[in-house]
């Protein structure tokens, strides 16, 4: 039986879980870092009812805007389970941008949704400082975002994220792998780690394995490898595109290497990638090892070391692996696209 009205006391927002004050207190908190990825077009300050951004109309002749959403998936659990959420932002805009970034896109602001079921402000604070972190490496303003204290949807602890990214290309310029024919060579650039995908076979190894997250890996320690903030290559990769022209962009992500490359190509082709092109990173190694994982299996779960495919003639080739080099990139030459019959394989691995 509920209480008597007599004894009933007058219920807030409070009662129920929600702390509109925290929330206030957090959007207060953040200003200074939101205000930092601030970049021309941006029209309005953060904590109205929408985002503002103008495109300058002088700088493109003919401009399509390019959307891209995405999270973090699992590896917010490693996040928890590390208690280090100082990084996870840049993940979050990472996985975002890039994915825009492949059509050729600059991305122009980012909007983030934080859900929780208590909102505890310093890790809230950690979590949107990286994302805001995240935009300043990509060239993009942190426009605006939700933050949703649920208590009764998320556990003690909990949270979850989302982001959402738009950039412009002109239309002359979008890349969409409609040029790219067999004999393309495929020139990889380095992921720092498994970046955002795979973190429910991570933690199943990390679990069947029993290892301290705090024992040494390479230069690091195995959390902070696995941890490791997922790459974010729009200056390199806009740098290049104001010199030379790039047919298709992978961003290797869910799938790996195996689905990603020939989600740019025509059904008639694949690719030919040659595994020993690049040297394995450790955290790798460790994941194949203790979770006795098939190569296969490897490489269509995770990155496996490689976080950008460039799909370039192979008379350019050269040219611009020359080029990256001089932007202070390392690339490895992986393979090439190759023609293939109905029902061959897709992607061989010589």
């Amino acid at each position: 039986m509920g209480d008597s009205p007599q004894s009933r006391k007058p219920l807030s927002y409070r009662d129920a879980g929600v702390d509109i004050d925290a929330g206030n207190a957090l959007v207060e908190r953040i200003k200074p870092a939101v205000k930092t990825t601030f970049r021309p077009g941006v029209e309005t300050g953060i904590g109205g009812f929408g985002g503002l951004f103008s495109v300058d109309r002088d700088k493109y002749r003919d401009p399509v805007l390019v959307s891209g959403t995405d999270g973090v998936g699992t590896k917010l659990m490693l996040a928890r389970l590390l208690d280090r959420h100082d990084t996870i932002g840049i993940d979050l805009v990472a996985m975002c941008v890039n994915d825009i970034l492949a059509c050729g896109a600059e991305p122009l602001f980012f909007l983030d949704y934080f859900a929780t079921g208590r909102l505890e402000l310093d890790r809230a604070q950690d979590v949107i400082e990286g994302i805001a972190e995240g935009c300043r490496q990509a060239g993009c303003a942190l426009l605006g975002g939700e933050t949703a204290e649920m208590p009764g949807m998320y556990g003690d602890g909990d949270y979850d994220l989302a982001g959402f990214a738009v950039g412009v290309v002109e239309r002359d310029r979008i890349i969409d792998g409609r040029h790219v024919a067999a004999g393309h060579r495929l020139l990889a650039l380095p992921s720092s780690g498994p970046h955002s995908n795979g973190y429910s076979l991570i933690r199943k190894v990390l679990e069947r394995s029993g290892a301290d997250p705090s024992a040494p890996l390479g230069e690091t320690t195995l959390g902070e490898a696995l941890l490791a903030p997922t790459r974010i290559y729009v200056e390199t990769v806009l740098a290049l595109l104001e010199r030379h022209r790039i047919d298709g962009l992978a961003h290797i992500t869910g799938g790996g290497i195996t689905e990603n490359i020939v989600r740019v190509l025509g059904d008639d082709l694949g690719i030919e990638v040659d595994t020993g092109a690049w040297p394995q990173l450790p955290v790798f190694e460790w994941l194949q090892r203790e979770g006795d994982i098939e190569p296969a299996e490897m490489l269509r779960t995770f990155n496996c070391g490689i976080g950008m495919v460039l799909l370039v003639a192979e008379n350019e080739a050269g040219a611009v692996a020359a080029t990256l080099g001089e932007l202070g990139e390392t690339v490895h030459d992986i393979g090439k696209v190759i023609a293939v019959g109905e029902g061959e394989a897709r992607v061989r691995y010589p």
